[in-house]
């Protein structure tokens, strides 16, 4: 792990946002009990410990992988659309799904933080700001906007975004391919006091060539990167 960076900041730990459907279940519905690492200087003893922490124009990236949770947002400027290589590498996986008898479906790809606002705005005034905070995404909070998480699923789930998703043949193939296309389960099962957010399979996040590693450690991004 590397040592502190000179860009290191200390961000405000805010609400989670998520993909920002109504359904309740997945990255959508917080996980209260679950709080970020505190990084405060007073709370560090050991501080070659720390993960390298920079912020790039308001974004922000740990080990040079940029991270969106609880304690890092995104600007509302920060615009970069679904990034070539996103798609590049979700095309080929599900191509060489196909060759498998898989049928993959893009069910979301990137999203403005307007976009975002806009909806969490309206299920706030429809349901109020507790009740929507369940189930949708605070703008700037929501992976969507850094242009490398999809939603995936199969023809059977593409329009529910469920955990049943997790029980087709598209998912059982997916979880032990991904990696191999940049892809890593970004909300993993039994690790949503670690993410803060409970189990999607259907959300992959790209890391690239840092995917194979992070998926033969077994563990969330978080707690590869040291900030879980």
């Amino acid at each position: 792990m590397k040592t502190m960076g000179t860009g290191f900041f200390i961000l405000a730990v805010f609400f989670l946002t998520a993909c920002g459907t109504v359904t309740l279940s997945g990255e959508e519905t917080q996980d209260h009990a679950a709080h970020p690492k505190d990084y405060s200087v007073a709370a560090i003893d050991d501080m070659a410990a720390l993960p390298d922490i920079e912020m790039v124009d308001g974004v922000t990236y740990v080990d040079d992988i940029l991270v969106v949770n609880e304690a890092f947002s995104l600007p509302a400027s920060y615009n970069p659309g679904l990034q070539p290589e996103v798609v590049e590498a979700y095309q080929q996986m599900f191509q060489d799904g196909s060759e498998e008898g898989l049928d993959f479906v893009l069910v979301s790809d990137f999203r403005t933080y307007q976009y975002q606002e806009q909806l969490y705005n309206s299920y706030v005034a429809r349901d109020g700001r507790e009740a929507a905070d369940e189930y949708s995404a605070r703008p700037g909070h929501s992976e969507h906007q850094t242009g490398l998480a999809i939603d995936v699923g199969s023809a059977d789930s593409a329009t529910t975004l469920s955990v049943e998703f997790g029980d087709t043949p598209e998912f059982e193939w997916m979880e032990s391919a991904a990696h191999e296309y940049g892809f890593i389960i970004r909300y993993p099962e039994g690790k949503a006091e670690i993410t803060g957010y409970q189990y999607e399979p259907w959300h992959l996040r790209y890391v690239g060539e840092e995917a194979a590693a992070i998926y033969e450690s077994g563990l969330s991004l978080e707690e590869y990167l040291g900030i879980d």
